[in-house]
């Protein structure tokens, strides 16, 4: 009898070991914090970049809502000397996976996000070095993005992030488009 019950044992604990690595991805209610960062536009010099903090969290069918912060600085070279645009930025948007491998380890998603916030030009300096004047001024600016986003589970409390963006926002004195390409790792914390 001793020994069925450890064969028992042993099939019971093989079958529950067995799919534990794929079992806790893209629950509903799971949540998650992300870092992100990346390239912000081309890669001239100096280099235009962007980082982020986000807070995340799955819904059915596994889609997921992102709310987040982002800080993005862009330079704009006069002569020998570079002006820098910073924007500060709040978002909240809605991702759609579409796709995803059988093992439950790369899922590819389309999202859409809300932005707003506020973007200076030369740190609110309107003269420059030369004594010119710069007749951008500094905005509050509101628009969106449109993600395509790769997430890759390293673990099932661990997640890789690639993604493309392309961000519109009315209200800045400067060009309303912007494309990231960036990276970030999103921790599961439930």
């Amino acid at each position: 009898m001793k020994k069925y019950l450890f064969l028992f044992a042993v099939c019971v604990s093989l079958a529950l070991s067995s799919g534990q690595a794929y079992a806790q991805r893209y629950l509903p209610g799971m949540k998650g914090v992300e870092l992100r960062g990346g390239f912000a536009g081309s890669l001239q010099s100096p280099v235009d970049w962007y980082t982020g903090f986000a807070v995340s969290g799955y819904t059915k069918r596994a889609n997921h809502w992102v709310a987040g912060v982002e800080y993005l600085l862009k330079n704009y070279g006069y002569r020998e000397t570079s002006v820098p645009r910073a924007q500060f930025t709040a978002e909240g948007g809605y991702y759609l996976k579409f796709l995803s491998d059988p093992a439950k380890i790369f899922f590819l998603s389309v999202g859409g996000s809300a932005l707003v916030g506020y973007e200076t030009l030369n740190w609110g300096e309107k003269v420059l070095y030369d004594g010119s004047m710069l007749s951008y001024r500094d905005a509050f600016v509101y628009g969106g993005a449109l993600t395509l986003e790769l997430e890759s589970y390293v673990t099932d409390r661990i997640v890789l992030l690639a993604h493309v963006r392309e961000r519109v926002l009315w209200g800045s004195s400067l060009g309303k488009f912007t494309t990231q390409f960036g990276l970030g790792v999103r921790f599961i914390i439930n």
